[in-house]
């Protein structure tokens, strides 16, 4: 055998031993690849399935919009729902909210207000002839009576919302893998399945798993429902940086469906894409929290917080200011509501 005839050979059994190799190494790389396309979109079809289950409109809420806003195109409200409900509790229709949170979404300077509207504050609920606390909307008259309350007492437009309950919250921390937030003092509290002195969070700066973020969303015990509220909103907030910093398919879709049959709103599948696009695109976003001041107050035996006057208007011409540049985009009708109660009609 000729030398050529046995250098050609061995070069033939080399690219065969080449291709061998590639095609070890290539096509567990092309089924993971495949693989995790499919897994990202079951899991996109599933946060889709998630939040069509989830959705329900508000049907008897008056509306204060002339005509119906795009959270890509326009300023836009949103009511957040946290009501005192569990798998354990079931609760029910009946389920006072345990927290209510307005956030209004500035398109033109990038900018988001929050504000916290503490549980036990004394307003007029619609349809009722007596003031009362704030949360005993939802258990009277459900979301709907809930934001009908918010949008008389703040006077601007709810345009979306969202209810979740507390397996809801701990279920989204989790699925972001925790949250970093500052824990002002020692705190001691119960957990979502009512066991007293569950969880102990020491002061700090630290990432807090579902569970120990409720229990300083949730405490109270050591200052007020005013500081409760700021701290739910610097938790939200680091809920967003967290959760958008993940620009993974997977993780968002993750997200949501983990949150599961434990979501009420009426936001679309689209309107949530929107939402975080618009937080992810919009890096320099400027957050702003807002305070409704007031005093304690011990009406027929009972507590309540009596908001400020001058506060509370303040904190409207603010969100309308946001949300509006004016007043003017109220509907006609809003505006006779407000001639008939001052009597000017």
């Amino acid at each position: 055998m000729s030398q050529d005839i046995r250098t050609i050979r061995k070069q033939n059994k080399r690219k065969k031993r080449k291709k061998r190799v590639l095609t070890w190494i290539l096509v567990p790389l092309v089924v993971i690849s495949l693989s995790t396309v499919a897994y990202g979109t079951f899991l996109y079809k599933k946060a889709e399935s998630v939040v069509n289950e989830s959705y329900k409109p508000m049907e008897t809420v008056t509306q204060k919009r002339e005509e119906k806003v795009d959270p890509i195109m326009d300023n836009v409200s949103l009511l957040l729902i946290g009501v005192d409900d569990s798998e354990t509790r079931k609760f029910g229709t009946g389920t006072r909210s345990d927290a209510l949170m307005v956030v209004t979404f500035n398109k033109d300077d990038n900018s988001v207000k929050l504000l916290s509207i503490p549980r036990d504050s004394y307003v007029k609920i619609p349809g009722k002839k007596n003031k009362t606390r704030i949360n005993a909307a939802h258990a009277i008259g459900g979301t709907d009576l809930a934001i009908e309350t918010v949008q008389e007492v703040l006077d601007i437009p709810i345009d979306y919302y969202v209810k979740m309950n507390f397996d809801a919250f701990i279920d989204v921390v989790d699925a972001i893998d925790g949250v970093e937030v500052e824990v002002p003092y020692l705190i001691t509290e119960q957990d979502s399945k009512d066991l007293a002195d569950a969880i102990t969070l020491k002061p700090g700066l630290q990432t807090l798993n579902g569970e120990e973020t409720l229990a300083l969303a949730r405490t109270r015990h050591q200052d007020s429902d005013i500081y409760r509220g700021l701290r739910q909103q610097e938790i939200l907030k680091a809920i967003i940086k967290k959760g958008t910093s993940i620009n993974s398919l997977t993780k968002l879709s993750g997200i949501i469906s983990a949150v599961g049959s434990n979501m009420e709103t009426n936001l679309t599948f689209n309107n949530m894409k929107s939402f975080v696009n618009y937080v992810i695109n919009d890096k320099n976003l400027n957050f702003e929290t807002l305070a409704l001041e007031g005093s304690d107050s011990t009406i027929n035996e009972a507590y309540y917080y009596q908001l400020d006057e001058q506060s509370l208007e303040n904190v409207k011409l603010m969100l309308q200011t946001h949300l509006n540049g004016n007043t003017t985009d109220l509907t006609a009708a809003d505006t006779d509501n407000n001639l008939a109660e001052n009597g000017t009609e």
